[in-house]
């Protein structure tokens, strides 16, 4: 058996090719399969899409394989690679975090060959299939306990050239949102690992809370747009249509943006996605489950912007994140 991951079919044979990335065994458990799917009509754009990076989020596996369906009849030229689950052992506990070794798979890239199996997985996909890419979708969603809109992301890059054309690759979902968003804690991160590569990266966030039917028709719309924009699909974009707005538009966000709770409670939204406010406006207000007469406490806008995240509906410890604001990119 052999000790390095690799595939189980050759991705440069013209035409449809299924098999598998083979994520060697180590100590905490045996060799995985990940299910890959391939696409290869010669010339053009040669694009990567992952789902499942971090395993209770299920609309990236869902439109993977609603993707994978539909690209034999769509795609022109190019190769497109899709792994719909990166960690299946995240998605079977339906957890962020790898039970395993209680990792992020999505802070451990790129990985190390003699790690925990989250660390190999990273070091597979760094390994055998990035390089074998120059556009990276990597399809997330903000997790069950958030209201999010369906958005295109991806963060602030050091190189000018890749930033405008990241942006723009992004900016061809045609989603509710395009979202630069600066944060602290990208070490680790596979879009970091790809774009140190010169690698476009755009990752999706597609929304929180339930996995519905009208949701996930607007996330596949999404990444059709973004298979058109990138050449390897002929047609026209879709704009769909979230809660009544169709028009997309292009933020901004820092780490400061981050509304934090005082204090333990249940925090009640006040506001929606989305939705414009002014400074002292109010966001929502947190509950104390402790004592009636403590009272409530009001959580307000700091600047005017634009309402981007918001709880939805949740107990929450002292200084945890109860909503995020943005701003149109400048």
């Amino acid at each position: 058996m052999s000790k390095a991951p690799h595939l189980t079919f050759d991705l440069d044979t013209p035409g449809l090719g299924r098999g598998h990335l083979v994520v060697p065994a180590g100590a905490d458990c045996g060799e995985l399969s990940l299910p890959v799917f391939s696409l290869n009509k010669g010339e053009g754009p040669r694009l990567l899409v992952t789902g499942g990076n971090h395993g209770n989020e299920l609309e990236g596996p869902i439109v993977a394989w609603r993707i994978i369906k539909w690209l034999p009849e769509a795609q022109t030229c190019g190769r497109v690679i899709v792994l719909p689950v990166l960690n299946p052992l995240g998605v079977q506990a339906w957890s962020r975090n790898t039970p395993l070794d209680g990792l992020n798979l999505n802070r451990v890239f790129p990985g190390r060959a003699d790690g925990s199996v989250t660390q190999r997985i990273a070091d597979a996909v760094s390994r055998v299939l990035l390089p074998m890419a120059d556009t990276v979708f990597d399809l997330h969603s903000f997790g069950p306990t958030w209201d999010f809109p369906p958005a295109a992301t991806t963060h602030p890059i050091a190189d000018p050239d890749l930033m405008a054309r990241t942006v723009r690759m992004a900016e061809g979902f045609k989603l509710p949102l395009t979202l630069v968003w600066q944060h602290n804690d990208t070490a680790g991160m596979f879009d970091i690992t790809a774009q140190h590569q010169g690698k476009v990266f755009v990752c999706t966030e597609f929304g929180g809370g339930t996995v519905g039917a009208d949701s996930l028709a607007i996330y596949e719309a999404g990444v059709r747009n973004a298979l058109i924009a990138l050449g390897l699909v002929e047609g026209k974009a879709e704009y769909p249509t979230f809660r009544q707005q169709r028009s997309g538009q292009t933020l901004e966000t820092r780490p400061s943006d981050e509304l934090k709770s005082p204090a333990a409670g249940i925090f009640e939204p006040r506001r929606s996605v989305l939705d414009e406010v002014k400074q002292g406006d109010l966001i929502g207000i947190l509950h104390s489950i402790d004592s009636l007469s403590a009272g409530s406490i009001d959580i307000r806008a700091p600047e005017a912007s634009i309402v981007l995240a918001i709880a939805s509906g949740a107990h929450v410890e002292v200084n945890k994140v109860v909503a995020l604001i943005a701003r149109p990119l400048k």
